[in-house]
């Protein structure tokens, strides 16, 4: 069965307990027990609450991109206006706001005879129309029954009665959900008040300077008075949020924030939120963190039309209470209104992360620049430091010229011919240096075929490379000398054994 109304009974008031209908239109947060028919109208449903989220919705509080608010005219928090620094022309609507902020945001109003009588000819449009006066009724009060569900049309249920008219608020709407937005954490002295602007961001960050000082025309061009911007964003609908301040300058020369609940008083004015509306803006809020009195207030009293027992779940399903605080979706308006919201932070977030990405890479090429120059740096310190010590010798050799060689120098010579036996030694450092020429080479090689592959070799390394092989070179000339002297030597040893015999004697007589 697609719908699931209950039983059309013609008798009042035996409904049970308020659960969702098992049909299609279960809505968005329904409960699961069902006992009995669809409605219950034994205790009345609360259904004229006026607190943030009910029919007559505030703006005394702004939730970020102000999710779950809608137009009103009750003013902010706070009274207190007129006083500290003098800013007296916002101290028109004082009285007014005492009496309706906390009334209408936090206090439940009292049960009216017209809200009990509304009720009962919901409870008859429901369960018991008597327009007809035969069975048609029964069909009759399914059609309100899936009205009621749907949140619109009118319940017709007698003809000396007018119909009752199905809003989404009502009790019996099955197309709500709870979700949560974040509880703004600025103090009220912060003085911060946000404008909604029928325009795009584009538009409002070129046209900055003229409309701030359309702003401060707007309270009065008072030269004590600076409008400063907090900060925008992209709302959708091309729509743009504009958090705004005040800074009051006294004589003295001290000066301070307007309070946010002063100016948003002042906004409110009939006359100042003409012009306002002629500027573009389209919605007015003060941004302020609510007291913990408060949202104990607003959590234990549900919205208008919401189930008792959803809120109730909606509190245990918080994720962070202490910055979350839960607030209705009522039809899909709402929902895709919120939906838009979400990806227009979703596209925010993606922006933000390409710059960091741009950054991070960025930083990545100066890392390896900057490893690069060390490097650099480091090779010519070494350098450096090689010809500071040459030129230490060689002033130490002038400083001792003519001097006996001292005792200390005498040992540090036998060290440094001690090193220099080790390194000309063939099985120790010489021949790791002929295995690295030998690897030179087949690099050579190995390069000459594949160009791209290029090595470089200290120039203190390769100038001690060329220093041994000079030496080896100077070694094997000198023994070639050695073995040229030995080679004329035996070749007159061999002339003298082969001369004659007599020769010999007649030398020797």
């Amino acid at each position: 069965m697609a719908f699931n109304f209950g039983a059309p009974s013609g008798t009042s008031g035996t409904a049970a307990a308020t659960a969702a209908p098992a049909g299609g239109f279960g809505g968005f947060g329904t409960t699961s027990t069902t006992a009995g028919s669809a409605f219950s109208f034994s205790a009345p449903t609360n259904t004229g609450t006026t607190g943030l989220f009910g029919g007559t919705q505030n703006k005394g509080f702004g939730f970020g991109t102000g999710f779950g608010t809608t137009t009103g005219t009750s003013t902010g928090l706070g009274t207190g206006l007129g006083t500290g620094l003098g800013f007296g022309g916002f101290n028109t609507q004082q009285q007014q706001q005492q009496q309706t902020t906390l009334g209408g945001l936090f206090s439940q109003p009292t049960q009216a005879p017209t809200q009990s009588n509304q009720l009962i000819n919901t409870a008859s449009a429901l369960s018991a129309p008597t327009l007809l006066g035969d069975e048609r009724d029964a069909i009759l009060a399914k059609w309100n029954q899936l009205q009621a569900f749907w949140g619109t049309g009118k319940g017709y249920f007698n003809n000396n009665i007018p119909p009752v008219e199905f809003t989404q608020e009502n009790p019996f709407c099955r197309f709500k959900a709870v979700g949560y937005s974040c509880m703004p954490s600025n103090k009220d002295e912060d003085g911060l008040v946000v404008l909604v602007f029928n325009k795009k961001e584009t538009e409002i960050r070129s046209q900055q300077q003229q409309l701030v000082e359309s702003l401060h025309k707007v309270l009065g061009g008072n030269q004590t008075l600076t409008v400063n911007v907090e900060g925008t964003k992209t709302l959708p609908d091309d729509q743009t949020e504009v958090v705004i301040y005040v800074v009051e300058r006294s004589p003295n020369g001290t000066s301070r924030r307007v309070p946010a609940t002063t100016l948003y008083a002042h906004f409110e004015q009939a006359n100042i939120k003409t012009q306002l509306q002629q500027l573009g803006v389209t919605l007015s809020m003060t941004r302020t963190e609510l007291s913990p009195a408060q949202i104990k207030q607003l959590l234990q009293n549900p919205p208008a039309g919401v189930d008792p027992i959803i809120w109730e779940q909606a509190k245990v399903d918080n994720p962070d209470s202490e910055k979350l605080i839960p607030v209705p979706m009522v039809g899909f308006k709402e929902l895709l209104r919120r939906l838009k919201v979400q990806d227009q932070m979703t596209k925010q977030h993606q922006t933000r992360l390409d710059i960091i990405s741009e950054d991070i890479s960025e930083l990545q090429k100066n890392q390896t620049t900057s490893v690069a120059k060390i490097a650099q740096y480091k090779r010519k310190l070494m350098d450096l430091s090689h010809r500071t010590l040459q030129v230490l010798i060689k002033q130490e050799i002038q400083r001792k010229s003519g001097y006996a060689i001292q005792a200390d120098e005498e040992q540090l010579r036998v060290q440094l011919d001690t090193i220099q036996g080790e390194l000309n030694a063939p099985t120790q450092f010489k021949g790791r240096l002929n295995e690295l020429m030998s690897q030179i080479r087949m690099q050579n090689h190995f390069g000459a075929v594949r160009s791209e592959e290029r090595y470089y070799i200290d120039a203190d390394l390769l100038r001690e490379i060329k220093q041994h092989l000079k030496q080896q070179q100077e070694g094997l000339s000198h023994l070639i000398s050695i073995i040229k002297d030995d080679l004329e030597d035996i070749k007159l040893v061999e002339h003298g054994l082969n001369e004659p015999i007599h020769i010999r004697g007649g030398v020797f007589s």
